[in-house]
């Protein structure tokens, strides 16, 4: 069952009406150019017959669009009930459905391509294989659905598939298509979705939790009982790996609940005009996109994954349909694991002064008891009391079917600063943490997320049992989660590919057949809608990839292209020294450069600089020092070809093999992916401030924590500093310590650390331009704080 879209009948029209008019002229020229009298009748009587001809040619050409123009839009239906209705619209257009639905009902083989993946993930396990996996495909009309699962899933996989529809001419398609494929374990079933029943229930056989999948295709906008569907499927549903797939057409409202936020709400509003025109269009079709549907589907069940989508069907930039694509489990899924993770490894457990606390919204969202009275009629004795379930649905990460990486978050108004990541590679030198962290498989730390290359260092080198990820902007969230679960899913050369080449012509395809159980739903959706960043050069989007891209363009202009690549392959320090001082330097070092870097806005959308840092850089010295003081040192340190990654990486807008970070090295890999219990698991990925995260652990729960240049963001004597050291303090374990880095030689924080009971130490500083304090060497000191 399926929306006929009225706009085609114009355009289908308009575009036959100029077929012909472009065929009839030629012709009519030819035929009547030369000719007068009785020769002329007998030429317009060829050109009748021409004419004929090109009509029954036009006829044949366009005969499905005319069906379907004629059955949608003059055809009388006249019907009164919702069987006898479909029955008399799709009669005449039953097989030609297909051939004209493709391009319009949009999101159905992201929608099954989704589930195919899904499924594997939840029925991985021993006790799931055990199991009969059941598909029940509601409102399949032609069946359709199964020639595209069969491209994922083999259909011979289930141990039965039923479709179920009302319309009889739609299911004669059915029949014959699954006869060809001779597809014995396909069954059509002819019945009311609201009511539905299965043959294999017919021998008493309780069907509650006896389904695996189930999936509505276009086709829960078109049942008036939507809310006893939904119920019955609730009912049969498995709750242990359950999956059901919705994909339709929708409209909705611009102010979200909390909780359409938090199972991811981007691009979902619609606007005034949207909303008005598109409910009117489709009730003429007896197809309802009232908010209702969604709503109670996603308080009914709790939301995997979730994408909102507008389909540019006839014309691309005026006719934008809003359609969804939603996956869900049963509510009454174990969900201990996750809430476990989320209250009490994430630090929103019940009483914590954390503002995310997921229980606190609850509490205050519950609903309380009725006092009515006495019932006016006793209910029998052999009947349970009704019970209506009105808790608040949890977060989309309670239902995630794999790693509690993501914790689940509200969105914040700083959130919408962030148009993308600010950094798609993580600039800190994690060889020179490695020589003061000291870290055992005991260790609990506390990291900013940035990109996530030095927090996959400290998993692969030490395997410490915690690893909290902080960053404010959700894209480095998004980044992060995303570099773990292409750990988990890709092989290495798919992997490499991405992060080390920075270009994957595949990443659409793997995002949805193998990434996407792995990813929470609001990463999924981010990663959906900016897919092109992997199709050329991944390293030049974001805000970083602003500077790559001025520095590629900067040695082309000045035609050092090829130096620039040499200096890169250089097999000697003595050879990259030359390349440096006679090529490289005398273009980083000019004037432009340096007003550039005096520019507050290209500091932060190209460099990710704010202006406190920037301010203290400067206070100790010009632009042009710290430019040279940074870069001089570093050819002479080490080769860009074999481990200075991070200099390789911004001349040339890629990795190599020989020289990347430790994740995308063949051992880092293997040693994530073979110990992925326990190296992989250790992740949490917070979206929320550094304060707020501090808040919500519990006392002495940390050994290290890794705050890089975070204070430097801050303007001198902040309260929010005194507050977040004062925290890292009360959270650190005897013997804990922080590691950070300055722009500064003398941070003027320092001291609030030395005030909160911490014994500061500078562990490198940088001295003019002569030696390099790391292999990166952007920051003029390194420190600790260490509590006693």
């Amino acid at each position: 069952m399926s929306l006929s879209p009225r706009l085609l009948a114009p355009v289908c029209l308009l575009g036959m009406s100029v077929a012909v008019w472009k065929w009839f002229e030629p012709l009519k020229h030819v035929l009547t150019s030369n000719l007068t009298g009785s020769q002329s009748l007998s030429g317009w009587i060829v050109l009748a017959t021409g004419l004929l001809l090109v009509l029954r040619a036009v006829v044949e050409v366009f005969r499905p669009q005319l069906k379907f123009i004629w059955h949608v839009f003059l055809a009388p239906i006249g019907a009164s009930n919702q069987k006898e209705r479909l029955e008399k619209f799709y009669e005449g257009q039953a097989d030609i459905y297909d051939a004209t639905r493709n391009g319009f009902l949009r999101g159905r083989n992201t929608m099954m391509s989704l589930s195919a993946a899904h499924l594997r993930v939840l029925r991985a396990s021993a006790e799931s294989t055990k199991r009969r996996l059941v598909w029940i495909d509601i409102g399949g009309g032609t069946g359709y659905n199964m020639e595209l699962m069969d491209q994922h899933i083999p259909i011979s996989s289930f141990d039965a598939v039923y479709l179920i529809d009302l319309c009889e001419p739609l299911l004669q398609v059915a029949r014959k298509r699954f006869a060809k494929r001779g597809w014995h374990n396909v069954h059509v079933l002819c019945q009311d979705a609201s009511n539905f029943t299965l043959p294999e229930w017919s021998d008493g056989k309780d069907p509650k939790g006896s389904v695996g999948f189930v999936t509505l295709s276009y086709s829960l906008s078109m049942i008036p009982s939507f809310y006893t569907l939904l119920d019955r499927i609730d009912y049969v549903l498995s709750p242990d790996d359950g999956l059901l797939s919705v994909v339709d057409f929708y409209t909705s409202g611009r102010q979200l609940s909390l909780h359409e936020k938090a199972i991811g709400g981007i691009m979902k509003e619609c606007g005034w005009l949207s909303r008005w025109f598109w409910q009117i269009w489709f009730d003429f079709d007896h197809v309802s996109l009232s908010p209702q549907r969604r709503e109670y589907l996603e308080y009914k069940f709790g939301t995997v994954k979730t994408y909102n989508g507008r389909n540019r069907f006839i014309i691309p930039f005026l006719v934008r349909i809003p359609y969804y694509v939603w996956l869900g489990r049963s509510r009454s899924c174990d969900v201990s694991r996750l809430c476990h993770a989320f209250e009490v490894e994430g630090g929103n457990v019940v009483g914590s002064p954390s503002p995310r606390s997921l229980k606190a919204i609850q509490d205050a969202l519950a609903v309380p008891l009725l006092d009515i009275g006495e019932p006016a009629v006793e209910a029998p004795a052999n009947e349970s009391p009704v019970v209506i379930d009105v808790t608040h649905p949890l977060t989309s990460f309670h239902y995630q079917i794999k790693n509690p990486w993501r914790l689940p978050y509200y969105e914040h108004p700083v959130h919408k600063e962030f148009r993308t990541f600010i950094y798609s590679f993580t600039w800190e030198d994690p060889l020179e943490d490695m020589k003061h962290l000291d870290l055992t498989e005991d260790d609990s730390m506390f990291v900013i997320t940035s990109a996530g290359d030095n927090a996959l260092h400290y998993a692969i080198a030490s395997n410490p049992k915690r690893i909290h990820c902080v960053d404010m902007n959700p894209c480095q969230g998004h980044l992060f989660e995303l570099k773990l679960a292409a750990i988990q899913a890709l092989s290495y050369e798919e992997f490499f590919a991405m992060f080390g080449d920075g270009c994957q012509t595949k990443f659409r395809t793997l995002l949805d057949t193998k990434l996407s159980p792995f990813l929470s739903s609001i990463c999924y959706q981010f990663w959906r809608l900016n897919s092109d960043m992997f199709s050329s050069s991944f390293y030049l989007s974001g805000y970083s990839g602003w500077a790559l891209r001025f520095a590629r363009s900067l040695f082309w202009l000045v035609g050092i292209t090829k130096d620039v690549e040499d200096m890169c392959k250089a097999d000697t320090i003595a050879e990259q020294e030359r390349l440096w001082n006679e090529k490289l330097r005398p273009v980083l070092l000019n004037s432009l450069v340096v007003y550039l870097l005096r520019s507050p806005v290209f500091c932060w959308n190209a460099l990710g600089v704010p202006q406190n840092q920037r301010r203290m850089l400067l206070d100790e010295g010009t632009a042009y020092d710290f430019i040279k003081d940074t870069l001089d040192p570093i050819p002479s340190t080490a080769l860009l070809k074999d481990g200075a990654y991070h200099y390789l990486l911004t001349l040339l807008g890629h990795y190599t093999k020989s020289s990347c970070p430790l994740y995308l090295t063949r051992e880092g890999f293997d040693a994530l992916r073979l110990n992925d219990s326990a190296a992989l698991d250790a992740f949490r990925i917070h979206t929320d401030s550094i304060i707020n995260v501090l808040r919500g652990l519990t006392a002495s729960s940390l050994t290290r924590a890794v705050i890089m240049d975070h204070l430097d963001w801050f303007s001198p004597g902040a309260k929010e500093v005194q507050e977040e050291v004062a925290e890292l303090y009360r959270v650190l374990a005897p013997g804990g310590f922080v590691l950070w880095r300055s722009a500064a030689t003398q941070p003027w924080y320092s001291e609030a650390f030395v005030r909160a009971g911490f014994t500061v130490s500078v562990l490198g500083v940088r001295k003019g331009n002569k030696r390099a304090i790391d292999r990166v060497n952007m920051y003029a000191s390194f420190w600790r704080a260490q509590k006693l």
